[in-house]
């Protein structure tokens, strides 16, 4: 009896002990005094402040948004520093930043920040960005360097860390590092990712429904491993004939014939089809009468521009994907129906399928796609909709899309948001689950549409209000101003004109049922 008694004892004590860990130094420690943590599989690397507006990142940012993101940086408050390896399986090689605001200006939350495509790269603007609000933050490169395919090639174990597995266990490890730090674990947990981000914090809520309170998902790249398949697929299509082929130059042409028949559908003539679903616009009205030019299509690119507004069917006729690109979407159509498909699509026959970096993608078959799905096995596809573990925690999430997004397909959140309401049941939307289209839009941001907004803002409001929010306020920029500004409404509703002031002016606009 004695020994089934301290059995019991034990047991309980082995469950009051926290999944996390109990940090090895005193809580409350010195930045450069995190250096001696000891994390189980993983070891510091680096512990030191820095000082405000001084960061520099490791590569210097480029391209459009470079001004912007040195701009970030320069206003970065004085900050903690930490960097990491984490090594969970014997051929992981995880790292991991977690930056600290000093305890003055910390809010006493978590912002883990996600990646975007093949990731292979720390994110640094997005640690700035949270740090700036006042979170603590965290990122990883999830487990490679570079933003390709080619670190799966004889590797399973490091395509389970892209899957799944560094994001928790970089979390795990930044809440150990924030309690160090701080002498207390952040009382609120929050992700915010978009595209191979969205696709992580969905994850994390189907695998790891206790590492985050919330989740801000944009364009969630769910269903991954499916829509690398259907994308060579669509884009063997485009090219089947010699003269299927829509060069990019007849682009803006298709573009302004989509507006013209669907712009206005909402009242409101503005460059910006509201709901592309209700768009009925048929490329044949482009079908050239005379000469070939860039202001019309042939025949065969009138059948090829059907294709990529409809369904993605099997040759047998089974429907593998709702359509990949929208009316509105025409500009950025060179993604899927490009001279050559995408290549991050690519890769992932190349490494994980045929583990073959020379193979050839015209030699895909839409056969391929099956054997894709079976070697992933759901570790990188993460498909499932039931949520329900994480919602019974109280979890949000909180889901976006552009309506004009050309890699990452609209309606691919439209289902998966759908699909998780029929197994959760209505209750759930509005109070753990909603979905914001965003008119216009492109992948994650870019547009003619409204693709500026505080997406964690949002999310806190959510929190605080235990509904989440009727509108959320979007604005659309121009050379660093802001010249248009939307209410972004809950998914089956819509900015409606209320017939009176500015178009431009979100005030002027309510959301309501289709």
């Amino acid at each position: 009896m004695m020994r089934i008694a301290r059995a019991i004892c034990l047991s309980l004590a082995v469950i009051a002990i926290p999944s996390t860990y109990v940090p090895a130094i005193a809580a409350g420690t010195t930045c450069e005094g995190l250096a001696t943590l000891s994390l189980p599989q993983a070891t510091i690397t680096a512990a030191q402040t820095v000082s405000a507006g001084s960061f520099q990142p490791p590569t210097p940012a480029r391209g459009a948004a470079a001004a912007a993101t040195t701009q970030l940086y320069a206003k970065l408050p004085s900050f903690c520093r930490v960097s990491a390896t984490l090594t969970p399986s014997s051929d992981s090689d995880i790292k991991i930043e977690v930056w600290l605001p000093m305890a003055t200006g910390w809010n006493g939350k978590l912002q883990a920040v996600g990646n975007g495509g093949w990731a292979g790269v720390i994110s640094y603007g997005a640690l700035a960005q949270a740090v700036n609000a006042g979170y603590a933050s965290v990122s990883t490169d999830t487990g490679h360097v570079g933003g390709t395919g080619a670190f799966a090639l004889g590797h399973p174990e490091k395509v389970v860390d892209f899957g799944y597995r560094a994001v928790h266990e970089m979390t795990v490890k930044a809440k150990a590092v924030i309690d160090a730090f701080y002498g207390s674990a952040p009382k609120t947990s929050l992700w915010n990712g978009c595209s191979t981000g969205g696709r992580q914090g969905i994850t994390e809520a189907q695998r790891y429904p206790a590492d985050f309170d919330a989740i801000v998902a944009g364009a969630p790249a769910v269903n991954g491993m499916l829509l690398h398949g259907v994308r060579l697929a669509m884009n063997r299509l485009v090219h089947q004939q010699p003269d299927s082929f829509i060069p990019p130059d007849k682009y803006p042409a298709l573009h302004e014939a989509a507006l013209q028949a669907c712009d206005a559908l909402d009242g409101v003539k503005d460059g910006v089809i509201d709901n592309p679903t209700r768009c009925r616009f048929d490329p044949n009205v482009l079908l050239c009468k005379g000469t070939d030019d860039k202001t019309c299509l042939t025949a065969a690119q009138v059948g090829t521009a059907r294709a990529l507004l409809n369904p993605v069917s099997t040759p047998a006729g089974k429907q593998l994907f709702p359509a990949l690109l929208l009316p509105g979407a025409e500009l950025g159509w060179s993604i899927i129906a490009g001279p050559q498909p995408l290549s991050l699509s690519v890769d992932a026959f190349k490494y994980i399928v045929f583990n073959d970096p020379n193979w050839d993608s015209s030699t895909f078959d839409p056969r391929d796609i099956e054997r894709l799905l079976a070697t992933d096995n759901g570790v990188i596809n993460s498909s499932s909709t039931n949520l329900k573990p994480f919602f019974r925690r109280g979890g949000k999430l909180l889901m976006y899309h552009g309506w004009a997004d050309p890699q990452v397909p609209a309606l691919n959140s439209v289902g998966y948001f759908e699909n998780v309401v029929k197994d959760a049941g209505k209750q759930a939307v509005g109070t753990s689950i909603q979905l914001y289209m965003v008119p216009g839009m492109g992948h994650c941001a870019g547009g003619p549409g409204t693709d500026t907004f505080d997406k964690v803002a949002a999310l806190e409001d959510w929190m605080a209000h235990k509904a989440a929010p009727a509108r959320i306020a979007a604005s659309h920029v121009t050379a660093g101003q802001v010249d248009r500004t939307r209410p972004l409404c809950p998914y089956g509703q819509f900015a409606r004109y209320k017939g009176m002031g500015s178009t431009d002016e979100a005030v002027n606009f309510e959301c309501a049922l289709k």
